[in-house]
């Protein structure tokens, strides 16, 4: 864990976060900046700074973290009419908290291209 990391604190319980799922490897989250009706955060225990630093032997936390977010999906309802799945990867592509993250988000209709 990295005591600065804001997403490590809050899967350690210190950082308040409206949790949506939690096991021992993945937790996940309304983001508190929501750019949808549905924006939730889903993000491993264990800190990675982003996708460029999950090497081979540790990606399977990457499939555990999409089967989250489909599931979420269904349970917020939005797997019916659609949802988006991102994953930012450093600051020009909008990565502002550095711990790997995925956003899912639904709700409404989603532009193209994305920004």
């Amino acid at each position: 864990m990295n005591q600065d990391c804001v997403f490590c604190r809050i899967s350690e319980g210190k950082n308040p976060a409206r949790l949506v799922y939690e096991s021992e490897d993945i937790i996940a989250f309304h983001d508190i900046n929501p750019q949808a009706p549905v924006h939730l955060l889903i993000i491993p225990r264990r800190h990675f700074t982003n996708l460029l630093n999950v090497n081979e032997q540790d990606s399977t936390i990457l499939a555990k973290m999409l089967f989250v977010a489909t599931e979420i999906a269904k349970q917020t309802k939005i797997a019916e009419t659609g949802f988006r799945i991102v994953i930012n990867t450093n600051r020009n592509a909008g990565q502002s908290v550095d711990h790997l993250h995925i956003h899912v988000l639904g709700g409404r209709i989603m532009e193209w291209p994305p920004g």
